[in-house]
């Protein structure tokens, strides 16, 4: 057989499909030391070693066949996949929402590259409705494809030109944007564009998904059809991310985009409000608010755009023993701000005080806030929190570590005014810092504890 029906196999793998007569996209039968495999072999990442075979099983998973344990191998049949979904022209409804649909990359727009064996970002907006074609049922949607990088890639220069954008949209009489965006740095970015995007009259969401569109677990299109009616029919005017609420499909959430945090790495429900309560909950028949207040859809075109952002603010992430020279190549790098993530209420050791000092008398803006996540930083506590403040640091209330990173970004990309940046910094602009944390904004429950099991059986996981 042609070296074309082996893609991406070689060495051993490569001798063993050659020994059975089987080729990548043919239909196997694979009998092993640990019983039988069914599915269609698939091409081997050419990164990868030459001691297994790979085949896609009936329920959508792949897995891979240490051929040691192979015994015996069958074709029953030979199809060539194509993973490419064609893109389709959305269709219009008269009196459905218009929404706009800002592609940027990431998983929630990827599919998986056979040739490296890696996620890459290759749907464009128009493949999603032909992936999702329930879409069409929500809002009259059109596409433009911003970006095409996954989000660890995202940064100032996406976040200027997604504000810009937005603006523009809403400019022209769109009803709602969503914005699919890788799910790493998705929080980073809801911060980012908050400060950007002010007094919105629309919906703006952030959706992403844990799992790639060829996995049958895939959250990717319910993830999409959720933010499109956000986008559409909520009256919950801000920018949030919508993404699973629970790990099963029941709901989403909507989350606000300064509360929010990713707190697992492959969990569907990753995405958590924290210090507070989730804005909505939503599917594909409902939106349930949670949170009391929160800016409400207007029928103007008004939208403030605030398209700035310096890079030169870093983050310093305390551990014990951290030595002055951190701190001080840090501020010999040019950063002219520095969020600290200091332990407990907001401390470091003392052996940085020096460090500390040099920084402040060069103009740093250094702010604290914690590693604890929830809580907030009260220096006035231990001499610890006081010494520092007379050096120079700023504590940051209930800020979280990445939007208070995104906050001094912007407004050191329009001013570095040491009382004007305190100024805007403390003043909250969308719930980065609120007056207090309601009993239910801190939920982190132990596996094991009766009550807690009780809870998961009669409930969810």
């Amino acid at each position: 057989m042609s070296e074309d029906f082996f893609q991406g196999y070689k060495g051993d793998a490569l001798d063993t499909l050659k020994k059975f007569n089987t080729r990548v996209w043919g239909m196997a039968e694979v009998d092993t030391t640990r019983g039988r495999f069914v599915g269609t072999v698939l091409p081997r990442s050419e990164n990868d070693d030459d001691q297994h075979i790979v085949l896609k099983i009936p329920t959508g998973y792949n897995v891979g066949i240490d051929i040691k344990t192979i015994e015996g191998m069958k074709e029953t049949g030979y199809k060539k996949a194509k993973y490419a979904i064609p893109e389709k022209e959305f269709p219009y409804t008269e009196g459905l929402p218009k929404v706009k649909l800002f592609g940027t990359g990431g998983t929630i727009a990827s599919r998986l590259d056979y040739r490296t064996g890696a996620v890459i970002p290759a749907f464009s907006p128009g493949e999603l409705y032909g992936a999702v074609p329930e879409l069409a049922d929500i809002c009259n949607l059109t596409t433009e494809k911003v970006f095409a990088v996954f989000s660890e890639n995202m940064g100032p220069r996406q976040y200027v030109a997604l504000a810009k954008a937005i603006g523009k949209e809403i400019e022209n009489g769109i009803d709602g944007i969503v914005i699919g965006h890788g799910t790493d740095t998705l929080h980073h970015t809801g911060g980012a564009l908050t400060f950007m995007c002010q007094n919105l009259p629309v919906p703006v969401v952030l959706v992403g998904s844990q799992r790639s569109s060829d996995r049958p677990s895939s959250d990717a299109a319910l993830n999409l059809m959720h933010a499109m009616k956000a986008a559409g029919h909520s009256d919950i005017a801000e920018v949030m991310v919508c993404m699973f609420g629970p790990t099963s499909d029941e709901y989403g959430l909507l989350h606000k985009g300064t509360r929010v945090r990713k707190m697992h790495s492959s969990y569907r429900s990753t995405f958590r409000t924290i210090g507070d309560t989730p804005l909505a909950r939503i599917s594909r028949s409902y939106i349930k608010p949670i949170h009391k207040t929160y800016n409400k859809r207007r029928n103007d075109r008004k939208v403030e755009i605030y398209p700035y952002f310096s890079d030169e603010v870093s983050m310093l992430y305390y551990y014990p023993g951290m030595k002055p020279d951190t701190l001080d190549a840090m501020v010999e790098a040019g950063y002219r701000g520095i969020i600290i993530v200091g332990t407990g209420l907001g401390h470091v050791n003392k052996e940085l005080y020096p460090a500390i000092e040099r920084a402040h008398a060069k103009g740093v803006h250094m702010y604290m806030t914690l590693q604890t996540i929830w809580g907030y930083v009260h220096m006035f506590v231990y001499d610890t929190g006081r010494d520092m403040m007379a050096k120079g640091i700023i504590p940051a209330g209930n800020m979280l570590p990445e939007v208070a990173w995104v906050k001094l970004s912007w407004i050191l990309g329009q001013t570095d005014d040491p009382e004007k940046v305190k100024e805007m910094m403390l003043t909250p602009i969308n719930d980065e810092i609120t007056p207090r944390e309601p009993y239910n904004g801190y939920l982190v429950y132990q596996g094991g504890v009766p009550e807690v099991e009780d809870f998961i059986r009669k409930v969810h996981k």
